[in-house]
């Protein structure tokens, strides 16, 4: 039983040993103005999966790009990885920053950093930034991340790096103060007598129209008599909703107006139409 046991993990060991690992080759590492032509590259390297770029930093001028292209490999075979990146760490702060290749299927691919793409605290780092590549996949695969060279920025004096504005922070805000628009006033009075008298004007204009029709005011007393109530909350009512109105002209709101103007025009609804029937009764038995 000890013997399958041990044949079994010697199995498992062996198997691990000889799994395929991803790596790199045909890397070169270059870094080389805008538009520079070939051969006019300020640096350039080859770069190795098992030996790292150490015998200097390599320069990063500010309008310069670098640029490095390779060929990703699992086992022997060039292949695409699921991850493929560019990794700048500050050894002094922890920070770091991730630049993604653009890589085909044959795992051919490469990746272009400017200073332009670096935030601001790695800029400002005091120290050579150092540079890893990272190849993954999914699979049993063993990944490969391991550093490659220091990349050291030269800053353009000319032009520092922008300060970022402080980042936002959950705390309290100061106060707000709403300004509501100031209420409206009223017209100018000129103008308000002189509506008042075009109104008052069409009194005489009404009553004519009545005598012309033959309205009997003698009727008013036989009227009030037969249904005081009615006829007296129904002309009272209508000089009520008239006061109702002019307070919502001079000094109440719509809010205090509308409860009132609502019974009100309840008592006009229900004591006109009392009122009303009391004149069709009179009219039905031949009196005008």
């Amino acid at each position: 039983m000890r013997l399958l046991s041990s044949l079994a993990i010697a199995g498992l060991s062996l198997g691990s040993a000889f799994a395929a690992k991803w790596g790199f080759e045909d890397a070169t590492l270059t870094v080389s103005s805008k538009g520079a032509g070939v051969g006019s590259a300020g640096v350039k390297e080859k770069l190795t999966p098992n030996s790292p770029l150490t015998s200097y930093a390599v320069t990063l001028p500010a309008a310069d790009t670098l640029k490095i292209v390779l060929t990703a490999t699992e086992g022997k075979t060039g292949k695409r990885p699921h991850q493929a990146f560019l990794t700048l760490h500050d050894t002094t702060t922890g920070l770091e920053e991730s630049f993604p290749f653009s890589l085909k299927d044959s795992g051919k691919g490469k990746v272009e950093v400017t200073q332009k793409d670096l935030p601001y605290q790695l800029l400002t780092s005091k120290t050579p930034l150092k540079a890893s590549l990272v190849l993954a996949s999914f699979g049993s695969s063993t990944p490969y991340a391991s550093h490659a060279f220091d990349l050291a920025l030269e800053l353009d004096s000319a032009a520092p790096p922008a300060t970022p504005p402080a980042s936002e922070r959950y705390t309290s805000k100061p106060e707000i103060h709403h300004i509501f628009k100031a209420e409206p006033g009223s017209p100018p009075k000129i103008i308000s007598f002189f509506f008042t008298l075009c109104v008052l004007a069409t009194l005489p204009v009404l009553f004519g129209a009545w005598a012309l029709l033959g309205a009997n005011v003698d009727h008013l007393g036989k009227a009030f008599g037969a249904a005081p109530v009615s006829h007296g909350l129904f002309m009272g009512s209508v000089v009520a909703m008239e006061g109702v109105f002019f307070m919502y002209y001079t000094s109440w709101n719509l809010f205090q107006m509308l409860p009132v103007a609502a019974v009100v025009g309840t008592v006009a609804y229900v004591s006109g139409s009392r009122a009303l029937t009391e004149v069709q009764e009179r009219r039905l038995a031949g009196e005008r």
